[in-house]
This record gives structure tokens, sequence and C-alpha cells, in this order.
């Protein structure tokens, strides 16, 4: 079994083109940097996704998942 190691993560969403256009909508912050120990990345990906809302998990394509391991 491998050691865990300390990472901070933060989930964003990035608008479409056509959403900036028709709403004006901007990125925005959909969970504030937290830390957590995880044993490699995927780790981290799964726990992330995990705590996405469930309005955004057919947006996929518009999240950005910002990891800083330690």
């Amino acid at each position: 079994m491998s050691k865990s190691k300390l990472f901070q993560y933060a989930i964003l969403w990035h608008p479409t083109e056509k959403q900036v256009k028709e709403d004006g909508a901007k990125s925005k912050v959909l969970k504030d940097l937290s830390t957590v120990l995880a044993t490699d990345l995927e780790m981290v990906k799964m726990t992330a996704i995990m705590e996405l809302a469930a309005e955004y998990k057919d947006q996929l394509d518009q999240i950005e998942l910002a990891v800083r391991p330690f």
C-alpha cells in the first residue's frame, strides 16, 4: 500500500460561447480550495467528481479541476 500524499483542489465551471452570448454567463468556482489526502491524482479526481453538484454532471466538458500536489 502506497503512502497518502497531500493535495489541494478546486472545481471551476466555464460557460460555452453560446451561454456567454445569450445569458452573459461567466466562469465560476463550484468548490473552493479543498485539502485532501490521496494516494494519487486519479483518487483526487474521483473525490472531486463525487462532490460535484448534480446540476453540473451533464456539463463535464465545461468543468475544470485545478489540482496542486505537495
